[in-house]
């Protein structure tokens, strides 16, 4: 069985409020576009996700509205504190404890752990010099070839597609 993770870093947050906390702080005009975008690339490819696992910051709920428009039919979201910055190791965790029986899961996070995650998760990185940094709202999509989440493991995964805003 092949199950598919699909990687979003959140898109471009905004600095113009500076008394607002980091878990707070919203969308700025590019981060809106570039949401949007992912999302209807993610569509126009074919690659919904049946379970959305993200962060519960303010950014990653906006990101994940403003891609979600693109997609027919809405997965299930689950907000999850623990992904608030999380390390690559937590992420793994949160992914085999949540991806129950979905077989196509996008997990929406936060830098640096979700490019150590990306990094660490994939046999082979993707040639785009990107993939190295995970600029907001760059996008991977991976397959493993496990019979459910609990079996993903590091370089287990085989990059699909990788692309950053800039590129669509």
């Amino acid at each position: 069985m092949t199950l598919r993770l699909i990687l979003t870093r959140h898109a471009k947050s905004s600095w113009d409020m500076p008394a607002t906390g980091d878990h707070d702080r919203p969308l700025n005009a590019r981060g809106r576009e570039a949401a949007q975008a992912i999302g209807q690339w993610l569509a126009d490819n074919g690659y919904a996700p049946d379970l959305v696992l993200s962060s519960d910051a303010a950014r990653t709920r906006e990101t994940w509205a403003l891609m979600a428009a693109s997609f027919a039919t809405a997965p299930k979201v689950e907000w999850i504190a623990d992904l608030y910055h999380a390390s690559a190791k937590t992420m793994l965790n949160v992914l085999r404890a949540g991806g129950g029986d979905a077989k196509s899961v996008l997990m929406l996070g936060h830098n640096p752990g979700i490019a150590g995650f990306a990094g660490m998760l994939v046999e082979t990185p993707p040639a785009n010099p990107r993939f190295r940094d995970y600029p907001t709202a760059a996008t991977t999509v991976m397959d493993f070839a496990v019979e459910n989440w609990r079996a993903a493991d590091w370089g287990g995964g085989t990059v699909v597609d990788f692309v950053v805003p800039k590129e669509i």
